[in-house]
């Protein structure tokens, strides 16, 4: 992995590759102010539970260098902008405790120290990730002597993140390890992160991979053309339950149903102590007319009412294990490992650093 998704320009600008001109052309755009980072997380030119936390501390610091007293304003712009990722508000209290102390002068370039290694933070998490989870995929080989079929929703790749991601990063060790992987992903409707980014990133990795529907999993998992299910979450509750794209909550119950592995791969930032159930995430509901449109076009008749929900809540019992940066970790260890003091924190990390990284 060499390309990441965000980082600092030469004129203390923010640079992010606009994920809503994937996969037609690979460009970037230039973040300048507070206003231009809320709009980029909220017009999902970056999307991705980590990846919005990153890009949240770096829209910090870009307000912080223009009005360095109005901490808190810049905070709750940010803290609205996507409701249901809990890394976004992980990075900014990060942010907060660190910075509210100190002088005001000396705010932004602390800011901007933060966000970078936040962002470097996120590398590690992610490629640790990644080991914690390409055994699973070198013993499924072993096993069957054949290329490991892997189903993922949406987009958990490095796109989500600064690099590497979470579901994608064992399928990417696996590949270098020379473990044959080939991916089924699901497009994801209705903003196609699945054919648009997953698709995209994957063919930009050299990792064999085929675009289905959304709805072709339950055929996938019934003729036995999956060995493991691997989503990302944009936070997880307390009891494991798990926040993600809208669509995998049916994908869980078929491979339940089918006795095919179900994980969820996640930096500790994503896990919510304060959220004891699925039932007390916030669900972000969107604009009805991605539903209703398609490139610009409508697809239903004038009046059709549509919702729009963004994610759903795949409940902790249909979850196998968890690939985390501390380790794989069934739904039992992951509860176990939670902080009582409120916070959930990888071993060996202290506090006001990033999960799953050493002080």
């Amino acid at each position: 992995m060499t390309r990441r998704t965000i980082w600092w320009g030469d004129h203390d600008e923010v640079v992010v590759i606009d994920q809503t001109r994937l996969p037609h052309e690979l460009a970037t755009v230039e973040w300048r102010t507070l206003d231009h980072a809320c709009h980029g997380i909220t017009s999902m030119q970056v999307r991705g539970a980590p990846l919005i936390g990153v890009a949240a501390a770096h829209g910090l610091a870009l307000a912080l260098a223009e009005r360095p007293t109005e901490l808190d304003e810049a905070i709750r712009s940010l803290t609205g902008t996507r409701p249901t990722a809990v890394n976004l508000r992980w990075a900014l209290e990060q942010m907060a405790e660190q910075l509210g102390p100190l002088p005001v002068d000396q705010r932004a370039a602390a800011a901007r120290g933060l966000a970078t290694e936040m962002a470097d933070h996120d590398v590690t998490a992610c490629r640790r990730i990644g080991e914690a989870g390409v055994g699973v995929l070198a013993d499924v080989h072993r096993r069957t002597g054949r290329p490991v079929q892997v189903l993922t929703h949406c987009n958990a790749g490095r796109l989500a993140c600064v690099e590497w991601g979470t579901a994608t990063a064992p399928v990417y060790l696996a590949a270098q390890q020379g473990v044959p992987v080939h991916v089924w992903v699901s497009e994801t409707r209705p903003r196609n992160q699945g054919a648009s980014l997953t698709a995209w990133e994957l063919a930009d990795a050299g990792v064999d991979h085929t675009l289905v529907v959304d709805n072709a999993a339950g055929h996938l998992l019934r003729e036995h053309l999956v060995d493991l299910v691997i989503v990302g979450a944009d936070r997880i509750a307390a009891n494991g339950d798990t926040a993600n794209k809208i669509g995998t909550s049916l994908k869980a119950l078929a491979a339940r149903e089918h006795g095919v592995p179900f994980l969820v791969a996640a930096p500790w930032s994503t896990i919510d102590p304060r959220c004891a159930t699925g039932a007390h995430v916030p669900i972000e509901e969107r604009d009805a007319v991605e539903v209703l449109e398609l490139a610009g076009r409508p697809i239903a008749p004038p009046g059709t009412r549509a919702r729009n929900w963004a994610f759903d809540i795949t409940p902790a019992e249909l979850v196998t294990g968890y690939l985390t940066d501390a380790g794989h970790l069934t739904p039992a260890e992951l509860r176990a490992r939670r902080a009582d003091d409120g916070r959930v924190e990888a071993p060996g990390t202290a506090p006001g650093t990033a999960p799953g990284t050493a002080p």
